[in-house]
């Protein structure tokens, strides 16, 4: 049995589409590694979604008992809320992580990360899978996406004085403990709630590393770059008032 246990979230809204080859790779992949365990937070989708994301899920939980029951949120939370919901119900693994839901980070990458987090002697350093596209890793995305990504870090930097190149990828292994110490006072839901996670991390002196990987975009998301960039932007403010107000 690994010495550190995972459980991994991979929240879900409209994502029936894209999700059934890369969640039939992912749990082979983990089955191999094992003590992980997977999680589909289905984040307030119609009935009619539902049912198609229960006819994919269903025959694979069959097959792999490490894929759990997945949550079905009555209600539409946003992303960082549909995380939270998962790693709220377990109370035993030593990290908890997310994963996007369209295969842009392969299962082959959140077995690396895996892998990079069983390095350590004790589960105390969070680990943010990064398209910095260094020491070799391939990176294919859209020009726009990458030039909002650069912006983003930037605003995340100078705001909240924390140096991270790539806050959003959607990988992510965060220790246990750690993010028991802080869920309470976490109130970003949306796209920018991987801001206000590091933010807490760095509050409480849990260092993070970002782990350079091979990222291929994946069309058919839900993220809109001029919409979505200004609501990032308000959450990152409002995570910096939160922080002070906390702190």
């Amino acid at each position: 049995m690994p010495a550190f246990s995972v459980h991994m979230i991979i929240p879900c809204y409209r994502e029936s589409g894209r999700i059934g080859p890369f969640l039939e790779e992912l749990c082979r992949v983990t089955a191999e590694l094992g003590g992980v365990t997977i999680r589909i937070v289905e984040d307030g989708s119609d009935k009619e979604e539902s049912a198609r994301m229960r006819a994919i899920i269903e025959p694979l939980r069959g097959q792999h008992e490490h894929l759990l029951e997945p949550l079905f949120l009555p209600e539409n939370l946003g992303k960082g809320g549909a995380v939270y919901a998962g790693w709220n119900l377990e109370k035993q693994a030593d990290w908890l992580g997310f994963v996007d839901a369209d295969g842009s980070c392969s299962a082959q990458e959140v077995a690396k990360l895996i892998g990079h987090a069983r390095e350590q002697l004790t589960p105390h350093t969070a680990l943010f899978a990064s398209r910095m596209g260094q020491f070799g890793s391939r990176v294919h995305r859209q020009i726009k996406r990458r030039l909002m990504g650069h912006i983003f870090a930037s605003l995340v930097s100078t705001l909240l004085g924390i140096r991270v190149h790539d806050s959003q990828c959607g990988l992510k292994l965060v220790p246990r403990a750690a993010y028991e110490r802080f869920a309470p006072f976490l109130i970003i839901r949306g796209f920018a709630f991987d801001v206000e996670l590091l933010a807490n991390l760095h509050d409480i002196n849990v260092p993070f590393l970002e782990v350079p990987i091979e990222w291929f975009e994946v069309p058919g998301g839900s993220v809109r770059i001029f919409r979505d960039s200004w609501r990032m932007a308000r959450d990152v403010w409002r995570v910096r008032v939160n922080r002070r107000r906390v702190g």
